[in-house]
């Protein structure tokens, strides 16, 4: 996420989910293949966290926003971070979502998607 209004829902994403018992590794992970707004370890999992702020509308709310085509980029950039990084090679993964459905990160509760997709 760019914009300010989006890093305030990273922070608060990532502020919600250290309260849930995981840590950070990263934030903000870029590579060629792609970004990935938050990584952290939930125990031994290592855990990929796309923050998606969105108000809902007919075609769902912000969890619904991450197509495919998304989820496939958030993929090799994973695979890209566990190449970088082998000491997390080995441990298992997951894709999680955390979801704002509105415009305003402070006005709402976080939706937490744990194993997402």
């Amino acid at each position: 996420m760019e914009t300010t209004v989006g890093r305030r829902a990273e922070r608060k994403a990532q502020a919600f989910l250290e309260l849930q018992g995981l840590v950070t590794v990263t934030n903000n992970y870029h590579c060629a293949m792609g970004e990935i707004d938050i990584i952290m370890l939930h125990k031994n999992t290592l855990v990929f966290i796309e923050v998606r702020l969105r108000r809902p509308s007919r075609f769902g709310g912000a969890e619904h926003s991450i197509t495919k085509a998304k989820q496939q980029k958030i993929r090799r950039t994973a695979e890209h971070f566990r190449k970088k990084y082998p000491h997390f090679a080995s441990q298992p993964c997951r894709f999680d979502i955390v979801a704002f459905n509105d415009k305003d990160p402070e006005s709402t509760k976080p939706n937490w998607l744990s194993q997402a997709f």
